[in-house]
């Protein structure tokens, strides 16, 4: 997935509307945070004149009881505004936060259901970035941007207008310094535009390079190849200072100005108003208001721009996570067939399949495994093997021919319903951060922990396991670290057939575990696989003797068929791997 740093619109109108689809379950808190605001803006005001009758009216005239009044008026009008300004932050904050929750809860749904095909292409640090801060960005549209510069307009027009009706001369003098303003603000708002898509950019590389780095820190250190990936590290992070001090730099220029331009201001007003005051145009009052009005003014005036560049980040942001949103990648024409009762006769007739257009993994297979039987699939790597098996699962699709379960075509049944009564066990094998129990029932509340003790103890690893401490409840950590790769693999054998499949797969299930923990696997696979159907992919070819078919693959085809014995008195492609495995023991045993 590219990074998209082209400059986009600050209303792009399609996107906010779509950003702000997410607040319709809470549309009665969307409408009371606008309410707020135009409530905000039009207290805005009040104070500054409230000051100006108190110095007019009463200080002048010395109506000391009017100005206890209008004191006590003051200080009840601050009391509100102040009630309702943290009602306005807390419910928009608020907002943000849950339509965040939202599509977060959206997102990773549908990255849940994304093909698998979609993972070759896009790398999961990017996705991690979209799913965390691109979302948070999303957030800010509703703290920080649209909520928020809504209610600065309001309360700027809403000054302007009060001041204009109470001089206006006053007012042209004291905003002449506005095109100055207008100026700074522009040119901080490109400057910052562009930092902040560096800076997210340079957050998408950090989060996917050191995502990446991590998984794979294993092969880094085996090649000693630290310094050299360091100096990667060191260029991406380099960019994401480098941008960020760009905006700091603007930031540090941006200020000092609006201060300048504040001074320049207010050095007007006491220009220009004590020249009025002088020929009696005007009041010392209002002079005084001004003075507030001015810095009330100015305050949102300030933050604008930055809001405004948190709202068009916000968009971006919406954007890249609808990109995800949008995907086509997933399984569209799921069937409706419920897979209740899975006899598992499955069928491949001339299947044609490829991960890249063009490139075809995949040449027409054909064959049948009648329901209870094995057929054992070997061939060289690359052959194609354990293609079968992730298109049996429909983890990806294929471009021609059909795969019948039962009879039935594999695109009429409910894939998440077949998916339940096929068991696999891979060879690379993944546990989560938990404990062994939470690994083998993938978190299944409904299964009890006698059941899993007594799977384990028909595999023979119920000793083993009740060694570590904790037993069952041992903590695995990530991607099960603490435990050794043939440990790992009979974790994964329970999980497999802990939910009792009619299809079990076995895809190079024992190639990396030591000939004790083979042996345990063994007996449990003579046992378990009676009464299924049962697909063995392994290299070890001592795995699939038994088997009651085994069709040998080459380059996409089938090249050979039968039992192992057919095979071997054929002196062909599977009597040549069977040699060459053989003399490899021999060797291994010398």
């Amino acid at each position: 997935m590219t990074q998209d740093t082209s400059k986009k619109k600050v209303f792009d109108l399609k996107l906010l509307r779509r950003i702000f689809s997410f607040t319709m379950p809470y549309r009665k808190t969307l409408y009371f945070a606008v309410v707020m605001a135009v409530i905000l803006a039009m207290i805005s005001p009040l104070r500054p004149y409230l000051i100006k009758v108190s110095v007019d009216e009463y200080i002048d005239h010395k109506l000391w009881k009017g100005l206890l009044l209008i004191t006590v008026f003051q200080f009840g009008i601050i009391i509100v505004e102040s009630f309702l300004r943290f009602w306005f932050t807390y419910r928009t904050n608020w907002l943000g936060q849950t339509v965040v929750n939202d599509v977060r809860n959206t997102i990773f749904k549908k990255i849940l259901y994304q093909d698998i095909a979609y993972y070759d292409n896009t790398p999961i640090g990017t996705l991690t970035t979209r799913t965390i801060n691109d979302i948070e960005s999303i957030n800010d549209v509703f703290s920080e941007g649209i909520i928020s510069i809504v209610a600065d307009v309001l309360t700027i027009v809403a000054i302007i207008i009060v001041m204009l009706v109470t001089d206006w001369r006053l007012t042209l003098v004291c905003l002449s310094t506005f095109p100055l303003l207008i100026l700074a603000t522009w040119w901080f708002k490109e400057a910052v535009n562009k930092s902040f898509q560096r800076v997210r950019n340079a957050v998408a590389a950090l989060n996917a390079f050191v995502q990446e780095h991590l998984t794979g820190m294993y092969i880094v250190q085996a090649f000693a190849a630290e310094q050299r990936e360091m100096g990667k590290f060191t260029e991406i992070n380099k960019e994401h200072r480098d941008a960020n001090i760009k905006g700091i730099f603007a930031y540090s220029v941006f200020f000092p100005i609006v201060e300048i331009i504040l001074a320049s201001s207010l050095g007007l007003l006491v220009w220009y108003g004590a020249a009025r005051i002088l020929h009696y145009g005007a009041t010392a009052g209002v002079i005084i208001s001004f003075v507030m009005y001015l810095n009330l003014l100015f305050r949102p005036l300030r933050m604008m721009a930055d809001k405004f560049n948190v709202l068009q980040m916000g968009i971006i942001a919406g954007e890249r996570v609808f990109t995800v949103l949008d995907s086509r990648q997933f399984l569209a024409d799921n069937g409706s067939l419920t897979a209740d009762k899975i006899k598992g006769e499955v069928e491949f007739r001339d299947v044609h399949f490829s991960y890249k257009h063009g490139v075809p993994v995949l040449k027409g297979i054909s064959f049948n495994i009648h329901a209870g039987k094995t057929l054992a699939v070997v061939g060289h790597t690359g052959a194609g093997k354990t293609s079968i098996i992730s298109i049996l699962n429909r983890l990806y699709e294929i471009e021609g021919g059909n795969i019948f379960i039962d009879g039935r075509d594999l695109k009429e049944y409910d894939i998440y319903s077949l998916r339940s009564h096929i068991g696999i066990v891979l060879q690379d094998v993944f546990l989560f951060s938990g404990t062994i129990y939470d690994n083998i029932t993938l978190r299944n509340p409904d299964i009890p922990l006698e059941k899993v003790e007594e799977v384990a103890k028909m595999l023979g690893i119920h000793n083993f396991i009740m060694r570590l401490p904790g037993g069952y409840h041992f903590d695995v950590m990530e991607r099960g670290n603490t435990l050794s790769q043939g440990q790992r693999q009979l974790l994964s054998f329970a999980r497999a057939l802990l939910y009792n499949p009619a299809i079990l797969i076995l895809d190079e299930a024992t190639s990396s575990v030591d000939s004790e923990s083979e042996q345990l696997i063994q007996h449990a696979i003579d046992t378990l696989i009676k009464g299924r159907t049962s697909i063995v992919i392994a290299h070890r070819l001592s795995t699939i003797r038994k088997a009651n078919e085994i069709i040998v693959m080459d380059h996409g085809v089938i090249i050979e068929r039968g039992n192992h014995n057919s095979l071997i008195n054929d002196r062909g492609a599977y009597h040549n791997l069977y040699t060459a495995v053989e003399q490899m023991k021999e060797k291994e045993i010398i």
